[in-house]
């Protein structure tokens, strides 16, 4: 990349293959996304999704240029302050922060539209979040995690079992996939600047289970929250939706969807060390186990996950954090 007459600094990434840069002149900044793999969805398929969030009056990072063929594309700067950021310091009034971040949250579930143009003027069909896709989601947990803390005999025993009781969990979800969902909708992907939340990383959106988003936001294994905290989110969520909701049938599948989202989190991140030599995210992972253990220990529809869980991974297991 050649950009006259300004100042290109390297952004740290994320989990993905992306690389960011920040592209500054005396009277302005902006974003620059690199991505040579994964393309389609990491450019494309991303400025899509951001365009259908700015129609629908979501604030989200707004294309400014592109060189497909070069592998980048050029967006809006959002600024380098995240609601993570602000959360994380104590004196924050956290709760008053979710209720602003639950506004956002409605909105994107009440986006109705499936299809939408590319900046290559293409369709894009955002598509359904089947129980296969989290089925194989959750695997992840058995791909890499499994192997990474259990010897050989033991693994093919436990995956068995497991994967047994992961699709026992998915043949009790209710609700349908007729909701938008973000997939990775958690305090570190809400930007904030002017006062105004941002939506990025939408790449991965979908439409499916509209309990799904919220439990990534509740359940977020990248920041630790009080359990009353997370039950007046919740609540606060369930006052503030005007659709009619079944209660019971939407707790039923919020806590499966955390469950099995914090499965494949722990898959994920064990992936992004022993794969990509990415060992920071090892220390995430004791937190994840506790939120897994938040949700199975107190629910009886987790009553064959949790004794497998309980078998194969003890405590000094679950704790070991690495980096």
């Amino acid at each position: 990349m050649n950009f006259n007459n300004n100042k290109i600094i390297p952004i740290k990434g994320d989990a993905s293959f992306r690389k960011f840069y920040r592209k500054k002149n005396k009277k302005k900044s902006s974003i620059i996304i690199y991505s040579q793999r994964e393309k389609i969805k990491n450019l494309l398929n991303y400025d899509s999704i951001n365009n259908l969030l700015l129609n629908n009056k979501i604030p989200a990072p707004r294309l400014l240029s592109e060189n497909f063929n070069k592998n980048y594309i050029e967006v809006e700067d959002l600024g380098t302050k995240t609601l993570f950021d602000i959360l994380k310091k104590k004196k924050t009034n956290k709760f008053k922060i979710y209720k602003k971040i639950l506004i956002i949250l409605i909105k994107l579930q009440n986006i109705k539209v499936k299809k939408i143009k590319n900046f290559k003027k293409n369709f894009y069909k955002i598509p359904n979040y089947s129980k296969t896709l989290i089925y194989k989601e959750a695997n992840l947990f058995l791909d890499w995690y499994v192997p990474y803390t259990l010897n050989k005999h033991k693994r093919l025993k436990i995956k068995k079992e497991l994967k047994k009781s992961i699709s026992s969990l998915l043949g009790k979800i209710q609700l349908p996939n007729n909701t938008f969902v973000h997939r990775d909708f958690h305090v570190s992907n809400l930007m904030f600047k002017k006062n105004k939340i941002s939506v990025i990383d939408s790449q991965d959106a979908l439409y499916g289970n509209i309990a799904y988003d919220l439990a990534s936001l509740i359940d977020d294994v990248r920041l630790e929250t009080s359990d009353n905290l997370k039950e007046m989110i919740y609540q606060n969520y369930l006052y503030l939706n005007k659709k009619k909701i079944n209660e019971i049938k939407f707790k039923n599948d919020f806590e499966i969807l955390s469950v099995l989202r914090n499965l494949k989190v722990i898959g994920i991140f064990t992936r992004l060390a022993v794969r990509d030599g990415k060992r920071k995210y090892l220390k995430l992972i004791p937190h994840a186990w506790k939120l897994i253990e938040n949700r199975v220990n107190n629910n009886d529809i987790f009553k064959d996950l949790r004794k497998n869980l309980e078998d194969n991974f003890p405590k000094k297991i679950r704790i070991k954090n690495e980096s």
